[in-house]
């Protein structure tokens, strides 16, 4: 997998192609990536300032954060169902 571009690479072709001034295929040529990529990091721009509805990275962000937390939650509440288990077995009379 190529290396990724630097966010400043980014943040001036998108600057450049929201100029209008060349078409997608021709301002994609001139830096060097695909059209594809190009239409990935506008739709990305526009999405992070707020001009589309999407996810943006902050969002996405906190989302992997809280589902993190929600799993090492969930790991915790069972090591402690198990040894609430195990205790009240040990504490059973005739053993």
């Amino acid at each position: 997998m190529p290396k990724p571009h630097p966010r400043e690479f980014r943040d001036d072709v998108v600057a450049v192609a929201r100029k209008g001034e060349a078409p997608i295929a021709q301002i994609a040529k001139d830096f060097g990536i695909s059209e594809s990529c190009l239409r990935n990091w506008l739709h990305r721009a526009d999405v992070e300032d707020g001009h589309r509805s999407g996810t943006t990275e902050a969002d996405a962000k906190e989302l992997r954060d809280a589902k993190r937390r929600i799993r090492l939650l969930e790991q915790e509440n069972e090591v402690l169902r198990r040894a609430a288990a195990y205790l009240s077995q040990a504490n059973l009379p005739g053993k």
